[in-house]
């Protein structure tokens, strides 16, 4: 692992790259309030085939900002990091796959990047505000299912929700309340794998999105709820892989 610390428009971004570089690049978006350590328990197959770059969301994790203001914090800015780390990086092409509150950022990055973008996982994908409240019970109900099905439960990575600014935290989440993502859904024209949990409410909007894009394909997780990189890693992994081995038949 290589970690990088990039200034950029009020920031400082923790950057961690995996893998060998000569490898297509995989452009890793957290779930809400996670860190870089969300994945670190996939990062060792992933990089069988990707060269992998992740980034600590302006205020989440090791990156920093260096005030609280609202422009600071929108999905359009989050995506601006991202294309800056990118070309710093000297990446100009590359494949990405994102998680639950990551899925919102990754949706407007893919708009925005159609051209560079050459596939992209979208887990738990809403374009809605979501029902948070039925979004962790349905989790509830999923760790439920998983045991009773003989599903070992699998340990959190460590770290993955520990942050410089828990401050920062709060208001880097907030972003998914300033921005109409059915506006820019259309725009999505690259092959889009969308992975959701059978007791996710974001299910429906899920399938409405897949059915509404071209070249979409859409899973559903069984026994798994709102965030199946952490509840069920060994599937959504699998689930991912064999997505791009069929892209690249």
């Amino acid at each position: 692992m290589t970690s990088h610390t990039l200034r950029f428009e009020g920031a400082r971004l923790h950057v961690e790259t995996d893998g060998d570089p000569s490898l297509p690049a995989l452009l890793l978006w957290p779930p809400g309030s996670s860190t870089v350590r969300v994945w670190d328990h996939l990062i060792p197959q992933l990089t069988d085939l990707f060269h992998t770059v992740r980034i600590d969301v302006r205020g989440y994790g090791q990156s920093s900002v260096d005030d609280l203001s609202e422009s600071q914090f929108t999905f359009e800015q989050y995506s601006n990091d991202a294309e800056f780390v990118l070309d710093s990086l000297g990446i100009n092409t590359l494949h990405t796959w994102s998680q639950s509150w990551g899925t919102r950022a990754a949706i407007v990055f893919c708009a925005r990047n159609q051209d560079i973008v050459k596939s992209a996982a979208l887990y738990a994908a809403i374009l809605e505000l979501p029902d948070v409240a039925a979004q962790r019970q349905g989790t509830k109900d999923a760790a439920d299912a998983r045991s009773s099905s003989g599903i070992e439960a699998t340990p959190p990575p460590t770290g993955f929700n520990e942050h410089l600014n828990p401050e920062a935290a709060q208001v880097t989440a907030s972003a998914l309340r300033k921005i109409q993502l059915i506006e820019l859904i259309d725009k999505i024209s690259m092959p889009v794998l969308i992975g959701t949990g059978s007791y996710d409410p974001n299910l429906v909007s899920s399938r409405a999105i897949a059915s509404r894009l071209d070249n979409a394909q859409l899973v559903e997780f069984e026994h798994v709820g709102h965030n199946a990189i952490l509840e069920h890693p060994s599937l959504a992994l699998s689930t991912f892989l064999a997505f791009h081995e069929r892209l690249h038949c």
